[in-house]
């Protein structure tokens, strides 16, 4: 929220500086993220007076003035507005002022061969409004010379960030009775004048929807004259970021940036019938001020008349029946609404608004009567008018919470000593009533209270969190034990280990257009956000491709040769019942150019199946899955294609990877060019360690005889899997054989048909003493037996 010092000065007498008032703010929970002081935008700027105005001699729509500045000679200016004429007043820009609206630095030039010494300037071009035909008009009082930023006032302007649970500070008001609490000054309440009414109210005002509105306040003002709002008004909204639009919209933005309230203006002329608040019938539609038209449901609350919808009850008024510059008669809506009902709204319509963001946090619901009479006074000392009685339908909560309160639990919980007297000081300050029993009675607008924890945090933060001491929590002595979860642990090593083999991390969205997620669903069923951040992050991720494949889109859209991506992360499922299933998974994606084209090796090469298995596989080593146990099987799934992927298994149901080249329908739906490989690591399928593995790394203890290997080269079926064949030989003496590994496979000229020769080696690591060739004869033998099992037989 924005306000300027001026603006906080009507709340509050107070001799603080701008820094002062900074660190008092952000010291009671009220954080500043910015001040901009416009003083410091309109150095270089200041009122001048225009002596005379001759043609320029070599542009028609130029023209030549003598400025007076206030000191010195008078300057010569070369200016192009239409409205430039000897005698006006208006705001000079020396040499050396930066133009706010485009950070232009002006200087002394020549403007079509005639000196020049600064620019007079125009609304827009000093950010004051949108205005831009002709230069700023000065009145004739206007003191030559002065600071431009001191002749309009220019005031500082705080932005403040206001947590959710104060809505209480969404008005000006609210931050400078906190600033008092404080003692950075005395609050001064809002003076409520007594609005005396002409006659009774000649609009009937119902309520349907009592839940969604349980009270709605109203009057008419007939005769008013609608027209711009007061200087002093104008530019207390502009400090706040409000664009001003007429008097009539501009004393309900007032009141409602003032006091937190809103409120909204109707054009009597414009309205039929009675004023009903009530629940929307399913597909109506109004038009609202945004020019937007929103088809509604039979859970919205709305405030119409026989015609139809004129309003969405607290989030934002029709189009069609707003103060226009020709409104004479007004009524005036005052309304508490249900904070919940308008959430719900608000978020099924995806439309925000200032109105909205106070009522579904929770204006003060004793502040209708009071809201009404100052909205009824700002627009009759503006625009005239005569206000008729109020006509109050419905009414609002007021009963009040009452919170016992120990003020030893300021000590206990906030760890600071505070005196009882600075307590009860504290509290009345911020609008409590303290009883001598230390019952307190909370205002109907601090709806965040809800019992004595939260009244020390009021005690606390007003008395400052500066003098809450620094203590550090207790710990054992010794070495301290990890804190990490296995699971984080495993994660920690699967990053570094995707990254040392030259993958790069990426951080994809957890959300996906549906037809994305529908895609790699496999018929799960999906979770579909209510309230997505956008309708293209609708879909919780089943997959965390999807998102790897549109940051390798983006790469490749960018000129990016290749793409080597991984990610951590979750996906997430419907469970049994309906209740949220996230798997932990390692997805990866290589696209493009596997290595570039180069004079030693020629075109660039390509990414295959066989490297995207061999980050699966390693991946898998990495986080501790017993790889040379697992199952090369096929069915990784539609998106992936056929005879150029697999899943990697332990046992036939147990999948913990699948790998291999993404089909082309696939490559398709995401508009990226292929070939694409893919991974998909499913962590919370393998297989945790037996005692649940050790912190520290297990002793390296190298064996005390050399290995020994041995060639074998098998005729195998053409479709047998070299996988399964290594398996098979891997186990045929657990005790001696250590490894194995496929080092040739050939097919052709000496090969029966149907067949091929695969040639493993196999590594053999004596014990104690080493092999005997009749010991190393029988091992080889169970080689030969257990690669039989597989149809194999050893070529002669």
């Amino acid at each position: 929220m924005k306000f300027s010092l001026e603006w906080l000065e009507h709340f509050l007498d107070t001799d603080a500086s701008v820094p002062e008032i900074a660190a008092a703010l952000n010291r009671i929970g009220h954080e500043v993220e910015g001040i901009e002081d416009p003083a410091e935008r309109l150095a270089g700027f200041r009122v001048a007076k225009v002596l005379t105005a001759a043609m320029h001699p070599d542009a028609d729509k130029l023209q030549v003035l003598s400025v007076d500045t206030g000191e010195g000679d008078p300057l010569q200016v070369v200016c192009g507005a239409p409205n430039a004429r000897a005698g006006m007043k208006g705001v000079l820009g020396l040499p050396g002022a930066v133009v706010p609206a485009n950070g232009m630095e002006l200087r002394k030039s020549a403007i079509r061969g005639v000196e020049s010494n600064g620019m007079m300037c125009s609304v827009r071009e000093l950010e004051l409004g949108d205005e831009h035909d002709g230069i700023i008009e000065l009145p004739e009082d206007a003191p030559v010379g002065t600071s431009f930023a001191e002749y309009s006032d220019a005031s500082p302007v705080f932005d403040v960030a206001i947590t959710p649970d104060r809505p209480d500070c969404m008005g000006v008001m609210g931050i400078a009775r906190d600033l008092a609490a404080a003692g950075l000054g005395t609050f001064k309440p809002v003076d409520v004048p007594a609005i005396t009414g002409d006659g009774a109210c000649p609009v009937e005002v119902k309520i349907e929807d009592t839940e969604g509105v349980p009270a709605y306040f109203a009057r008419v003002i007939r005769g008013v004259r609608n027209g711009p709002s007061p200087d002093w008004m104008q530019r207390r909204l502009k400090a706040a970021g409000q664009r001003p639009i007429s008097a009539l919209v501009d004393c309900t933005n007032y009141l409602m940036f003032a006091t937190g309230r809103p409120a909204h203006v109707y054009d009597l002329a414009k309205l039929s019938g009675a004023m009903v608040a009530r629940r929307a019938a399913a597909g109506e539609s109004v038009e609202a001020l945004n020019e937007k038209t929103y088809t509604l449901d039979e859970t919205m609350t709305v405030i119409a008349d026989d015609s139809g919808v004129h309003d969405i009850g607290g989030i934002m008024g029709g189009a069609h029946s707003g103060a226009a510059d020709d409104t004479c008669d007004v009524l005036l809506e005052i309304a508490y609404f249900d904070p919940e009902r308008i959430g719900v709204t608000g978020r099924k319509l995806g439309l925000a608004s200032d109105a909205r963001t106070r009522f579904e946090r929770g204006v003060d619901p004793a502040f209708l009567d009071d809201g009404l009479a100052l909205l009824t006074d700002l627009i009759v000392q503006t625009c005239g008018g005569h206000p008729t009685e109020v006509v109050r339908v419905g009414e609002p909560p007021a009963e009040a919470k009452i919170v016992a309160f120990d003020p030893a639990l300021t000590a206990r919980l906030g760890g600071v000593e505070i005196g009882e007297v600075e307590q009860r000081r504290i509290l009345e300050a911020l609008d409590f009533t303290v009883g001598a029993d230390w019952q307190v009675t909370c205002p109907l607008r601090r709806h965040d209270i809800e019992g004595a924890a939260d009244l020390v945090e009021e005690v606390v933060r007003i008395y400052g969190l500066d003098h809450v001491a620094s203590t550090a929590l207790p710990r054992a002595e010794g070495v301290a034990t990890p804190t990490a979860s296995p699971q984080q642990q495993l994660e920690r090593k699967l990053r570094r280990a995707a990254a040392a083999r030259g993958l790069n991390e990426a951080v994809t969205w957890s959300f996906l257009p549906t037809a994305e997620a529908e895609h790699f669903a496999d018929g799960a069923r999906l979770w579909v956000l209510d309230n997505p951040i956008s309708e293209d992050m609708k879909a919780m991720r089943p997959s965390l491709i999807p998102g790897l494949l549109s940051a390798a889109k983006r790469n490749a859209d960018r000129g990016s040769g290749g793409s080597r991506l991984f990610e951590l992360g979750r996906r997430y499922f419907r469970g049994k019942g309906g209740a949220s299933d996230e798997k932990p998974t390692l997805g990866v994606v290589l696209a493009g150019d596997k290595t570039p084209r180069g004079w030693a090796q020629g075109k660039a090469k390509q990414f295959d199946a066989f490297d995207a298995k061999a980050e699966a596989e390693a991946l898998l080593a990495a986080a501790g899955a017993p790889v040379g146990n697992l199952m090369v099987m096929g069915e990784a799934g539609s998106q992936f294609h056929p005879g150029q992927s697999a899943t990697l298994r332990l046992g036939p149901k147990n999948v913990l990877a699948r790998f291999g080249a993404l089909h082309p329908k696939t490559l398709k739906t995401f508009d990226i060019e292929g070939p694409v490989m893919a991974v998909e690591v499913f962590l919370d399928a393998i297989p945790a360690k037996r005692g649940g593995g050790s912190f520290a790394r297990a002793p390296y203890a190298p064996p005390a005889l050399q290995p020994v290997t041995r060639d074998f080269a098998f005729l195998v079926p053409a479709d047998l899997a070299a996988g399964d064949l290594v398996r098979a030989v891997r186990v045929a003496d657990k005790a001696a054989v250590v490894d194995a590994r496929v080092f040739d496979v050939f097919a052709g000229q000496g090969v029966p048909e149907g067949k091929k020769s695969v040639a493993v080696e196999i590594v053999l690591q004596p014990g104690d003493k080493s092999f005997t060739d009749a010991e190393i004869k029988a091992i080889a033998d169970k080689v030969v037996t257990a690669a039989a099992k597989q149809g194999a037989e050893l070529r002669g």
